[in-house]
C-alpha cells in the first residue's frame, strides 16, 4: 500500500523559518501523500502556512498504514518541552502563563506534559516512542545547544537519532555532538536555501503588487530590510541601531523597511519596531504590517540587503544572492551561537557574518561592496549542495515517492 509521509516540525506556530521549511519540504515531495503535523492542531494558512494536525491524533488515524515521518528542519534537537509549550501559547497569554508557573514547579511540569505530550524534546520523535511510525528522517536540523542540554533530554534525542533512517544536520557543532555519541550525520545546508529555486517566480510576482511594489517605487536607491528579535529590546541597543542606520542610509541613499519574522512567544515584537522607528523620524522608513510567509520572502528578495537576527531571513537573502548581515546582541545568546555555527559552515569566506548593533554601519557597507556575481554563484552552489543531499535521502531511503512495501 502507499505509505503516507508526515511532515513534522515547529510550523504549528508563527515563525518564519519553520513555516518556510514546511513549504520547501512539501514542494520537494510531490509524489507522496503528505500530512503536516506539529504538537498542536493549528491553522496557519492565513500566514501562508499549513493547517497542521496534532501528531498524536494524526498518527492514530494513519497508524494502520505505517506512515513515515520527516523532521523538516530547524533548531529542534535542543528544544525543550518547556520552550515548546510556551511558544505554542497565544502571545498575549504567554507572559501571564510564565509568571504563574515559574514558582510552581509541580504545576509547571504537569502543564508542560499536557501541552507537549510528555516528551523531553517534543519535536524529535522515533518509531520506538511512537510505534505507529515506520521510518523517520531528519533534514538539515540543528542542535547547537544539545551538548549542554540536560542529560535526560540529550539521551532521548540521541536514542531517536540512532533509529532514524537518515540524519542530516546543518552545522559542525551539532554534527560533532552526534559523532561523539557514535551517530553519523550528513552535513547539509538548511533546506530553506531552496526557496529561490522552488518559489522564486511566485515570490517575485508577490513583490510586484501592493505595498511591496509601492516601496520599490518610493525608494529609488533600493531599501534595506531589517528584522530584530526580542534580544534587542533595551533602549541602549535601539539607540545604537538608530545611530548606525542613520549613518549607513545617509551613505547609500537607501530606504528602510522593518519587518517581523515571527509572532510566537519569545519571537519578534511589532512594538519594538515602532520604538526603533520613533528614533528615526527623518529617515525614509516603512514598517511592514504583513507577517505572511510569502510577503516576508518577497520583501527580502526585493531588497538591496537584509540585516536580521533571524537565521532564515539571512538564508532567504543568501538564496537570492543578496548582501546580508546577522545582528547579534552585545551580551551573546543561544541565537548568536546558532547563527555563528551555521555561518561558519556555509557562508562565503570574506563576507561579514555577525555584528553587534554598534558595528552595523561598517559591516553593512562591506557587505554591500561584495561582488554580486560571486553572491549569485554562491547561492547556486549552496542550492546544488542542498539538492544533492536531499536527493540522497530520497534515493537511499525512498522518502521521495510512494513506498509499496507492506
Amino acid at each position: 500500500m502507499d505509505r503516507p509521509l508526515i511532515l513534522f516540525g515547529a510550523f504549528d506556530r508563527h515563525n518564519f523559518g519553520d513555516l518556510l521549511l514546511a513549504q520547501v519540504a512539501a514542494a520537494l515531495l510531490p509524489g507522496r501523500e503528505l500530512h503536516g503535523a506539529g504538537l498542536a492542531e493549528r491553522d496557519l494558512r492565513r500566514w501562508d502556512g499549513f493547517a497542521v494536525r496534532a501528531l498524536p491524533e494524526l498518527l492514530a488515524e494513519l497508524a494502520p498504514r505505517r506512515p513515515d515521518l520527516l523532521h523538516v528542519g530547524g533548531e529542534i534537537l535542543d528544544c525543550s518541552a518547556w520552550q515548546a509549550a510556551v511558544m505554542l501559547q497565544a502571545p498575549e497569554q504567554a507572559q501571564a502563563v510564565i509568571a504563574y508557573l515559574a514558582p510552581r514547579a509541580a504545576e509547571r511540569e504537569d502543564w508542560v506534559k499536557r501541552v507537549t505530550g510528555g516528551a523531553l524534546a517534543p519535536y524529535v520523535v522515533s518509531p520506538v516512542r511512537l510505534p505507529g511510525l515506520c521510518r523517520t528522517a531528519f533534514a538539515g536540523v540543528g542542535g547547537v545547544g544539545l551538548a549542554q542540554a540536560p542529560e535526560v533530554l540529550r539521551a532521548e534525542v540521541l536514542a531517536a537519532l540512532r533509529v532514524a533512517s537518515f540524519v542530516s544536520v546543518r552545522d559542525h557543532i551539532t554534527r560533532a555532538t552526534l559523532a561523539q555519541a557514535g551517530i553519523t550525520a550528513r552535513l547539509l545546508p538548511d533546506p530553506a536555501l531552496l526557496v529561490a529555486d522552488l518559489f522564486g517566480q511566485q515570490i517575485r510576482q508577490r513583490s510586484e503588487v501592493g505595498a511591496l511594489a509601492a516601496w520599490r517605487a518610493d525608494f529609488a536607491s533600493g531599501y534595506l530590510a531589517l528584522q530584530l528579535g526580542p534580544e534587542f529590546a533595551d533602549d541602549a541597543c535601539l539607540d545604537a541601531l538608530a545611530a548606525q542606520l542613520q549613518a549607513v542610509l545617509a551613505a547609500t541613499g537607501m530606504g528602510l523597511v522593518l519587518f517581523c519574522a515571527g509572532l510566537a512567544p519569545w519571537h519578534d515584537d511589532p512594538a519594538m519596531l515602532r520604538r526603533l522607528a520613533a528614533r528615526l523620524p527623518a529617515l525614509p522608513l516603512r514598517i511592514m504590517e504583513s507577517a505572511r510567509l510569502w510577503d516576508i520572502c518577497a520583501l527580502i528578495a526585493g531588497s538591496r540587503a537584509c540585516v536580521a537576527s533571524s537565521l532564515h531571513a539571512r538564508i532567504v537573502a543568501t538564496a537570492f544572492g543578496l548582501p546580508r548581515l546577522s545582528l547579534v546582541p552585545p551580551d551573546g545568546s543561544g541565537q548568536s551561537r546558532k547563527l555563528a555555527a551555521y555561518l561558519d559552515a556555509w557562508e562565503r569566506p570574506g563576507l561579514p557574518t555577525c555584528v553587534e548593533p554598534a558595528g552595523l554601519a561598517e559591516a553593512l557597507l562591506r557587505a554591500l561592496a561584495a561582488d554580486a556575481d560571486a553572491l549569485q554563484r554562491q547561492a547556486q552552489s549552496l542550492s546544488a549542495t542542498c539538492r544533492a543531499g536531499l536527493a540522497r535521502l530520497s534515493r537511499t531511503e525512498g522518502f521521495s515517492g510512494p513506498d509499496r512495501d507492506s
